[in-house]
C-alpha cells in the first residue's frame, strides 16, 4: 500500500531531522543563521562576493561561520522536505475512504506549529523553553506518524494475550515516565547543562546543597541578547543535570520492569517488544555514561537523542498493541 510505505518512509526521514537538529544544537550552529527562513537574506548559505558585501550592510556586527550557517541551512531544508511529506500523507488519507482523517489532520497542524517553533529557535535566540519545544514537538511528531502508520497497518495478537493484558496500566505509567525524561532531556540539552556534573554516580562537591529547583524549572529566564552557550550559574544548571540523571535511573528501572514482565507474555510480538525494549534500555543508559566520562563527545550525544527517539516508539508500540490490540 503506497500510504503505508510512505509513512514508514517518513519515520526515517523524521528521525534523520530529529538527528540532524541535535547535531545541529550540539555543535553550537543553532544560530548559525541569524534570520529565518533564509541565512544573512538568502536562500543558501551566502558565498560570493556581492552576497557577502550584503551581509555586512545588512548585519555588520554579525561574522558568518560557514560550517554553523551550513549546518543550520541543511536542518531546514530537510524539515522543509518533512513538511512536504507531511502534507503529501495528509492528501492520501482525506482521498482515501477507510483511513484515518483526525490523526493526518492533528500531525499536520503540528509540522506547521514545529516550523514556527523552528523560527522562534533563531529569533529568540535560542530561549531555553522555546528550544525544548522544539524537541518535544520532533518526538511527538515521530510518536504520532507510528500511531498512524500501527492504524493503517492489520496488527493482531491472535486470541488475544490475558497476561498482556495485566501490564496495560503499567506500560501507561512507563510511557508517563519516559515522556517526563525525555522532557528533562532537552531541558538540560536546551541550558547547556549537560556537562554540569562530570563524576558518578550523582555529582562532584556538596551538590546536595546547591540544588536550586525553582530557578532550574522556571521556563522564563529574563531578558537577555542571546540564551547561546545558557545564562544560568552552575548550581541551577547542577540542579536540571543531576534531575535528569535521577529520572533517568526511575526510568530505567521502569522499562526494565515492563520488558521483564513481557518476556512472560502468550504473543511473539509482546515477548519481542520485551526484548527489544530491555536492549534500547542498556544501550540508551550505557550511552548516557559515556557522555559523562568522555565529556559530551558529538557522536555519542546525537545517538543518545536517537536511542531516546527509538525507546519512545518502541513504548509507544508497546501500549498500542495492549491497549487496542491485546
Amino acid at each position: 500500500m503506497a500510504l503505508q510505505r510512505l509513512i514508514k518512509f517518513t519515520l526515517v526521514f523524521t528521525l534523520a531531522v530529529i538527528l540532524m537538529g541535535a547535531y545541529t544544537r550540539l555543535s553550537d550552529a543553532g544560530l548559525g543563521c541569524p534570520d529565518w527562513p533564509g541565512c544573512y537574506g538568502h536562500l543558501a548559505v551566502p558565498t560570493a562576493s556581492h552576497e557577502l558585501a550584503k551581509v555586512e550592510q545588512h548585519f555588520p556586527d554579525m561574522t558568518i561561520e560557514p560550517e554553523k550557517a551550513w549546518l543550520e541551512m541543511i536542518h531546514r531544508y530537510i524539515a522543509g522536505t518533512l513538511g512536504l511529506m507531511v502534507l503529501a500523507i495528509l492528501i492520501m488519507c482525506v482521498r482515501q475512504t477507510h483511513a484515518p482523517k483526525k490523526l493526518p489532520s492533528f500531525i499536520a497542524v503540528l509540522i506547521i506549529f514545529q516550523a514556527a517553533l523552528g523560527m522562534w529557535t533563531v529569533t529568540m535566540k535560542l530561549m531555553p523553553i522555546v528550544v525544548m519545544a522544539h524537541l518535544i514537538g520532533g518526538f511527538s511528531l515521530f510518536a504520532l506518524l507510528l500511531l498512524l502508520y500501527l492504524r493503517l497497518k492489520p496488527l493482531r495478537i491472535p486470541g488475544g494475550d490475558s497476561h498482556a493484558r495485566k501490564l496495560m496500566p503499567l506500560a501507561l505509567v512507563c510511557l508517563g515516565v519516559l515522556v517526563i525524561q525525555i522532557v528533562l532531556g532537552g531541558w538540560t540539552s536546551a541550558n547547556y547543562a549537560a556537562l554540569a556534573c562530570t563524576t558518578l554516580p550523582i555529582c562532584e562537591g556538596n551538590w546536595v546543597d546547591n540544588l536550586r529547583f525553582s530557578d532550574a524549572f522556571s521556563p522564563f529566564q529574563g531578558e537577555h541578547p542571546s540564551f547561546e552557550f545558557g545564562v544560568l550559574d552552575y548550581p541551577t544548571r547542577m540542579t536540571i543535570h543531576i534531575s535528569h540523571r535521577v529520572w533517568a535511573l526511575v526510568t530505567a528501572v521502569m522499562l526494565i520492569w515492563l520488558a521483564i514482565k513481557l518476556r512472560y507474555s502468550h504473543s511473539h510480538i509482546m515477548r519481542n517488544s520485551g526484548y527489544l525494549l530491555l536492549l534500547l534500555v542498556i544501550v540508551q543508559v550505557g550511552l548516557g555514561i559515556s557522555n559523562v566520562v568522555m565529556n559530551l563527545p558529538l557522536g555519542i550525544a546525537v545517538s543518545h537523542n536517537a536511542g531516546a527517539s527509538l525507546l519512545l516508539l518502541t513504548v509507544v508500540f508497546i501500549n498500542y498493541a495492549l491497549w487496542r490490540k491485546a
